[in-house]
């Protein structure tokens, strides 16, 4: 199908800026909701709006009447010892991770609807199917998105289709203080079976082919893309 309207959650950076450019190359009509417009600049065609989704009300009224795909692709890497862990740590990785995905999830729920097919893809991690120490608050939001995409997807079958991609580590600004050196990088390859680290663009075109027709008969499944870790 040409011409989808997809909307795009935190797709100024990282893995959403990369499922921006591959959904452009379709010929997808691509509106991104993040904070900073960063790179989005430079691409023809993104229809960019500046919020906070956390905070800010969500600007429904600028988003076109049918939407055939969304993606929320905000995330965090904040490791730490669970000890050393607050309660308010918690619900931060709770607000970025599940509550921001809620809220726009909600706001244009009845866009989905008025599509034919439509599609929604989520971010997990392959920490929460693979117990990973310091992973505690980053597993328990992320473990609450794959719960909420098996929901919504028995909810809002057979129209709306939806999906979480569970990563390993990927190579983004969001991990840039893991991979920030040669010997970094190399012990982060050597933790996978493939011996390497994903790439953006991998993850990407992953989530495109989820949020395509192609994949027409995918709901419900969070499915791994983590170089083997979780099942090798």
């Amino acid at each position: 199908m040409a011409n989808r309207n997809i909307l795009v959650v935190g797709g100024s950076s990282g893995i959403g800026f990369a499922l921006v450019e591959e959904l452009l190359a379709a010929g997808d009509n691509i509106y991104v909701w993040s904070r900073e417009e960063r790179g989005l600049a430079a691409l023809h065609g993104v229809h960019h709006y500046a919020i906070d989704v956390l905070t800010d009300e969500l600007p429904k009224q600028d988003l076109p009447e049918i939407l055939h795909g969304f993606a929320y692709c905000p995330g965090s890497i904040n490791l730490k010892p669970f000890r050393g862990l607050k309660p308010e740590q918690f619900r931060e990785e709770m607000e970025i991770n599940l509550i921001g995905a809620v809220r726009c999830l909600q706001a244009v729920e009845r866009l989905f609807k008025k599509a034919d097919q439509a599609a929604v893809v989520l971010f997990s991690t392959v920490a929460v199917q693979r117990g990973m120490a310091f992973h505690a608050g980053v597993a328990a939001a992320k473990g609450a998105i794959e719960g909420l995409t098996r929901s919504l997807a028995a909810e809002w079958a057979p129209k709306v289709r939806v999906n979480a991609l569970a990563p390993s580590l990927t190579d983004t600004p969001l991990a840039a203080n893991l991979l920030a050196n040669d010997e970094k990088r190399k012990a982060m390859a050597e933790r996978h079976p493939l011996q390497k680290v994903a790439t953006a663009v991998e993850v990407a075109k992953l989530a495109k082919y989820l949020l395509s027709d192609d994949a027409g008969f995918i709901t419900g499944q969070v499915i791994g893309i983590d170089g083997g870790k979780s099942t090798i």
